[in-house]
C-alpha cells in the first residue's frame, strides 16, 4: 500500500511539473538551407552558407531584448555550421535596407524578425516567458526561405536565456 501511494504521488508531481512549462512553435514547411550534405557513407560536403544577421525588432518593454535574442540566434546558427555576418549593433533597418546591406556583405541570405515577449512572469515563481519570430530571406529576391514563430515559458529557476535558446533549437531543427 505504501509503495502504491509513493508511485501515485510521484506520478502526480510529474504531471504537475510538466503542466508548468509550455512551449509552442510553428515553422514553414521548408527547413533552413543545409550546411552539411552526405556525399557518401563516410564523407560530408560542407556548403558555405552565409547569413547576414540583424538585431531582431524589439516589441517588448524589456530594453535590448532584440539584441539579446539575436545573440542567441547567432550562437545557434554558428553551432550548426553557418557563416554569420553580424549586423546586430546597427539600428534595425527596413526590410529593403536589410536586403541591400546583405547584398553588400555578399550574403546569400539574411535574418529578420522580432521579439514580442521577453520577461519574467509576475507571481510567486516568476517563470521566464519568451516569444520570437524569425525569418530567413533570400538576398537575391526577398523570398522567404524559412520562417518560424515560437513561444515558451519555463520553471521559475530557469533563465530567459536558456528558455529562449531551447526554443530556438526547436524552431531551427
Amino acid at each position: 500500500m505504501i509503495r502504491f501511494t509513493k508511485n501515485v504521488l510521484i506520478a502526480l508531481c510529474v504531471f504537475i511539473f510538466i503542466g508548468c512549462s509550455t512551449s509552442s512553435y510553428v515553422t514553414t514547411q521548408k527547413s533552413l538551407p543545409k550546411v552539411y550534405e552526405d556525399t557518401n557513407a563516410t564523407v560530408q560536403k560542407k556548403n558555405n552558407v552565409t547569413i547576414t544577421l540583424f538585431r531582431l525588432n524589439n516589441y517588448t518593454d524589456t530594453p535590448r531584448a532584440g539584441m539579446r535574442a539575436s545573440n542567441l540566434v547567432e550562437g545557434v546558427l554558428l553551432s550548426k555550421g553557418y557563416v554569420i555576418k553580424n549586423r546586430m549593433v546597427e539600428k534595425v533597418p527596413t526590410l529593403k535596407k536589410a536586403r541591400s546591406i546583405a547584398q553588400n556583405d555578399g550574403s546569400k541570405y539574411f535574418i529578420y524578425g522580432g521579439v514580442s515577449e521577453w520577461r519574467y512572469k509576475t507571481g510567486i515563481d516568476g517563470e521566464p516567458a519568451v516569444s520570437l519570430q524569425v525569418s530567413l530571406y533570400k538576398t537575391e529576391n526577398l523570398e522567404v526561405v524559412w520562417s518560424a514563430t515560437g513561444s515558451d515559458s519555463d520553471w521559475g529557476n530557469a533563465s530567459i536565456g536558456t528558455t529562449a535558446q531551447d526554443l530556438l533549437h526547436k524552431m531551427m531543427l
